[in-house]
């Protein structure tokens, strides 16, 4: 016979089921017979409260842009679409440029998604594991005649961003001017590299031939093949680039296929 325990088990996930929805389910029943309306809904608006206040705090730059009352209503619908699957609260919210993208309010705003993005990344290289990047003296002890087939481990904290809006423009006026500096369309398109080789997240701007450099070695392209895709365009300089990325910190290793791993130096 099965221990009564058992059979309790249906209904407890029921029960947990029906109590998660009515936390951050405005429109959702509480559970019957579980606890007193009014501690419940106090419970509930803590919990949304403070869900909003995780993405508040992850998307500053999207709250200023879209006003408060707007990311309120936006942040509580993502809740109750997207509620959290692991109780690490740093983890939450990832989601939240994606749904910013298929929002019909904000459909007017096109690059409020990218923008999001952006922060999203900042946010994952702050939490992100701590490791010595690889300098420029490691590179001095690859022979010339192998550098060609270098590959490179970014930075755990290293994150890439490239929009057709001018994302990095719009995050800085709206992050460090005390009033907005208008940006207008003629900007053009931005990227960046987000990284925090020490204590401080670095949001580095990249141009097209830059971004596409780091975007192939960030996919494990040898030296030599992501130099040929940047080199199309115009103005691309590989020594330059490196040398840009690494001191910013960019890497955490490189390869050689036949001296094997340079670590830091």
């Amino acid at each position: 016979m099965r221990p009564a325990a058992d059979s309790d088990e249906p209904r407890l996930m029921v029960l947990q089921g029906s109590f998660a929805r009515a936390l951050l389910e405005r429109g959702e029943a509480q559970p019957h017979g579980l606890i007193r309306a009014h501690r419940f809904g106090v419970y509930r608006n803590n919990v949304l409260e403070s869900l909003i206040g995780a993405l508040r705090a992850r998307y500053p730059v999207i709250e200023r842009l879209a006003g408060k009352e707007f990311f309120q209503a936006a942040a509580s619908l993502f809740i109750a679409a997207n509620p959290p699957s692991t109780p690490v609260l740093i983890e939450y919210g990832g989601g939240f440029p994606a749904f910013l993208e298929s929002f019909e309010p904000a459909r007017g705003v096109p690059y409020l998604a990218d923008v999001a993005r952006l922060e999203w990344l900042r946010h994952a290289a702050y939490h992100a594991a701590d490791q010595e990047p690889l300098t420029a003296q490691s590179l001095a002890f690859v022979p010339p005649e192998e550098a060609q087939g270098l590959t490179f481990e970014l930075h755990p904290s290293a994150g890439l961003i490239a929009s057709p809006y001018p994302i990095v423009s719009i995050w800085e006026t709206n992050t460090f001017d005390a009033e907005v500096r208008a940006i207008g369309p003629g900007l053009g398109g931005e990227a960046a590299l987000l990284i925090r080789p020490e204590l401080e997240v670095r949001v580095l701007r990249l141009d097209p031939g830059e971004h596409a450099f780091a975007a192939a070695l960030s996919q494990a392209d040898i030296l030599g093949n992501a130099a040929a895709k940047a080199g199309a365009y115009p103005g691309f300089n590989l020594a330059q680039t490196l040398a840009k990325l690494i001191a910013a910190g960019a890497f955490a290793a490189c390869t050689v296929s036949k001296t094997g791993d340079l670590s830091h130096a």
